[in-house]
């Protein structure tokens, strides 16, 4: 992997890094001036009136709660989490400015440190943020059922107690569609309480089509670990990584060199092979390993290295051909199952071919040869000194 690759890595992590500390200083700075007194910063300069003061406070930690959803979102390079976490970091500083708390300058400090670094690194983000069409209907459903209750309960405010504003509107359907229910604000009249049930019935099924949503993506990655399969957002966080293209007899010793080395993940299309893995916790992405689409989806365009070890040295060569193509800078090692076929492999692209038969057949030539040390040799190929 090249210095500029490299360099974009480390810029990426940093910004994940510092959107995840900014997400935590916020909550706990918003939790700690909710009720604290203003006390330094502007507050000894502008006069602060109480109710800004306690309301940067519950701000901040809301906005720190949607900040660990935009840390999350850019660990998986998604365009709209960068977008998110754009507009949240100068919320976050103008909250701590308003909060004026000493407790309050890390927030500020780090924020600002922070914007430069997210700039800088707009083009690592690039992925798009793909919904389901169930997801979006659930969407719409919530914030269709939740318009409901509110204008409705707004147009009805003379027949409900304690409901004189939109926001207070917001909060009855809130509360009635979340069935939580305090009882503050109530229905008075019949048609109140006619409306006041349609709400309920419409904001619990809407919340639960959405809840169904939400937990499907979730319950389907753990089946696809389970299978041996990744998802998107597991693959986009794949950095630095030695790609593994193919499962076969020779690929067993160079999965146990480096699970101890370097991060990999493994692709195959042996149903049987790559639930083993899984149930071994290796990454494993179901797919021909000669497939371009497969090979891209695995993380190509990070993998720091390519080792391509099918079963037969025609599939091997397929699968070279198509990496080099895709990525030419990238190095790839091959495995030869035929020593005639080490020539071949390289014209393919492959910067190494390694033939163990040939090799291991050279060594026990040579030790009955009379070679002495060609037992030391292959102790040394194999780390046992």
């Amino acid at each position: 992997m090249e210095w500029g690759e490299r360099w974009g890595l480390i810029g990426t992590h940093l910004t994940v890094a510092l959107t995840g500390i900014v997400a935590v200083l916020s909550i706990i700075t918003g939790i700690a001036n909710i009720s604290a007194p203003a006390v330094g910063l502007l507050y000894d300069r502008i006069a602060i009136p109480v109710i800004v003061h306690r309301t940067a406070g519950f701000t901040g930690t809301m906005t720190g709660f949607l900040m660990l959803l935009s840390a999350y979102g850019l660990r998986t390079r998604l365009r709209v989490a960068w977008w998110s976490t754009a507009v949240l970091l100068p919320m976050t500083a103008i909250q701590g400015l308003l909060q004026s708390s000493v407790l309050s300058i890390p927030l500020i400090l780090v924020s600002v440190l922070a914007m430069p670094n997210l700039l800088a690194n707009r083009a690592q983000f690039d992925r798009e943020l793909e919904l389901t069409n169930t997801q979006i209907a659930a969407g719409l459903a919530l914030v269709g059922a939740q318009a409901y209750g509110t204008l409705g309960t707004y147009a009805l405010r003379e027949e409900f107690a304690e409901v004189e504003t939109i926001l207070d509107a917001f909060y009855f359907t809130l509360v009635t569609a979340s069935t939580v229910g305090y009882g503050d604000a109530t229905p008075t009249t019949q048609e109140a309480r006619l409306f006041g049930m349609s709400v309920l019935l419409v904001g619990t099924a809407s919340f639960a089509v959405a809840l169904g949503a939400l937990l499907s993506p979730v319950i389907e990655a753990r089946l696809a670990a389970a299978l041996g399969k990744m998802n998107d957002a597991e693959l986009a966080t794949l950095d630095d990584h030695v790609l593994v293209l193919g499962y076969g007899e020779l690929t067993e010793p160079i999965l146990q060199e480096l699970e101890t080395r370097a991060p990999f993940v493994v692709v195959t299309d042996h149903d049987e092979r790559a639930e083993r893995l899984a149930d071994r916790d290796v990454l494993v992405l179901r797919g021909d390993p000669s497939d371009e689409e497969t090979i891209e989806r695995a993380g190509l365009e990070r993998a720091r290295a390519v080792v391509v070890a099918t079963d037969t040295d025609a599939e091997d060569a397929l699968t070279v051909l198509t990496v080099r193509q895709l990525r030419p800078d990238v190095r790839i090692v091959s495995a030869a199952t035929d020593r005639e076929n080490v020539v071949k492999l390289r014209r393919a692209g492959a910067d190494t071919v390694i033939s163990p038969a040939t090799i291991g057949g050279r060594l026990m030539v040579q030790s009955a040869l009379g070679r002495e040390d060609t037992e030391d040799v292959a102790d040394r190929l194999l780390g046992d000194r």
